[in-house]
């Protein structure tokens, strides 16, 4: 029996010691299976489909998420190699977008939209991510201004009180018109958010900036106007103005403070002065690239989230370095001190007048780059209003055309990743479960005139000036 008990107790040791070992290599299954899942999940957006790209930009300083993007290396942890090219005007990025010359580019909000309803040159553009807020001014001849400054209220230490009203305006174009001139304004592209902005402040002013006629062949958008809107490139601007062709326009930076630093004219008011936060620069492709290649379009949409997040992170800390890249020649290429006038919470106004304006420039704050399709249809409402759009549309079709552009899907789905990857929290991001890509009802307009998404005819009823309805021009 003893030795038979030997015999138990040697099977017994021989069975801890296999079953000990057992453990230790279920263990390392389950540690091994964990981390295959962890790569799984890490990996759900796939290799890119093409790793050697080119991306356009206009030389604004809201080209920043782009620039950061590059020079942070992001592009490259996801497997990219960018090359950004300036390009000479909007019309040229944009075709250039579509015939493949480049891969994506920095576009206008109103770019992507006004390609695919077929004003101007008809192509599908998609944007799965908003590349900043605001950023935009109105500046006027320092004529101009002379004449408008009589009309404008002053607070108690003799400084224009702002925001300053086109109705100050209104007397000096009515004069114009009695001498039987053109007062001419520019503005950089047709579908451009300068335009619509530009537009918006003329017509709560009082000021009738013109219609669209497509239909009729017209597509000057000075259709009955009392100021002329025409196109002019931004870096032009304040040469332009300072030859006396136009006596204002609306521009992105850093083209108004340049103004400001030549002496040769005044902002007179800013967009996040005409509407709080509204959407400016998009990331656009074609619909048709965003198909072939859907990985590396998810994979550009993280590294450009991370830079929108570091533009604005700790306060704006990182804006001077910002600055100093986007005053390199190959990206904006103007003066330090230009840009930063407004990149780093400041805004000139008259020459001296400098005021804070911290959300001058946002790139992440307030969900910043989410495609939200009220910002479409935001868009979409404006040039149903100038008739760019000529004929009635219902509420159905304005959901139906922001849906089409602006892909919030793709967003959540990169977004999503860098969570897993723990460059990011998911507290920086709207809730994607519950999100329903409208904002809430905004009021922040200089005319108090209140914006729904949801109900885009009943806001094109509340103005004055402006097509609504059955309106034809």
């Amino acid at each position: 029996m003893k030795k038979t008990f030997g015999h138990y107790e040697q099977s017994q040791g021989f069975l801890k010691t296999h079953a000990a070992s057992a453990i230790k290599f279920a263990t390392k299954v389950a540690a091994v299976g964990a981390l295959v899942a962890s790569i799984q999940a890490q990996a759900e957006i796939g290799e890119p489909e093409k790793e050697d790209l080119k991306f356009g930009f206009i030389k604004l300083t809201d080209m920043a998420p782009l620039a950061i993007a590059y020079e942070n290396g992001y592009f490259e942890d996801e497997g990219l190699y960018v090359t950004l090219e300036a390009q000479a005007n909007w019309k040229v990025l944009l075709d250039r977008v579509i015939d493949g010359q480049l891969d994506g580019a920095h576009m206008l909000a109103g770019q992507p939209l006004g390609a695919t309803i077929g004003f101007g040159t008809q192509a599908h553009i998609i944007t799965a991510f908003s590349m900043d807020l605001n950023g935009n001014g109105i500046t006027v001849s320092n004529d101009i201004w002379a004449q408008m400054k009589p009309n404008i209220p002053k607070d108690a230490d003799g400084k224009p009180v702002h925001p300053i009203s086109a109705s100050a305006l209104k007397p000096v174009v009515e004069s114009f018109k009695d001498e039987g001139k053109p007062f001419n304004m520019g503005m950089v592209f047709p579908v451009s958010t300068h335009n619509y902005e530009l537009r918006y402040w003329l017509a709560a002013g009082g000021i009738h900036p013109g219609y669209y006629a497509p239909k009729k062949g017209d597509i000057s958008g000075q259709i009955g106007a009392d100021a002329l809107l025409s196109v002019t490139p931004p870096p032009q601007m304040p040469a332009t103005m300072e030859a006396g062709t136009i006596y204002g326009y609306c521009v992105g930076e850093p083209w108004n403070q340049q103004a400001v630093f030549k002496g040769i004219g005044v902002p007179v008011i800013t967009d996040y002065e005409i509407w709080k936060d509204n959407p400016e620069k998009v990331f656009g492709v074609s619909n048709e690239w965003a198909d072939e290649y859907p990985n590396t379009h998810l994979r550009v949409v993280k590294a450009m989230i991370r830079a929108a997040k570091w533009l604005d992170e700790n306060n704006n800390a990182n804006r001077p370095e910002a600055v100093e890249i986007l005053s390199r020649s190959e990206y904006v290429g103007a003066d330090y001190d230009v840009i930063a006038n407004s990149m780093t919470g400041t805004f000139e106004y008259e020459k001296g007048d400098k005021r804070e304006v911290p959300d001058f420039n946002v790139f992440f704050r307030y969900n910043a780059t989410y495609p939200y399709y009220s910002d479409a249809i935001w868009y979409l409402t404006q040039m149903r209003r100038w008739g760019q759009i000529a004929d009635n549309k219902p509420d159905s079709w304005f959901m139906d055309t922001a849906k089409k552009v602006y892909r919030p899907d793709i967003y959540a789905t990169a977004a999503k990743e860098l969570i897993e990857e723990g460059l990011m929290e998911a507290s920086e991001f709207p809730n994607f479960e519950t999100e329903t890509g409208f904002k809430p009802p905004q009021s922040e307009f200089i005319d108090n005139v209140t914006y729904d998404g949801r109900y885009p005819n009943k806001y094109l009823e509340s103005f004055e000036i402006g097509l609504k309805g059955d309106d034809e021009v």
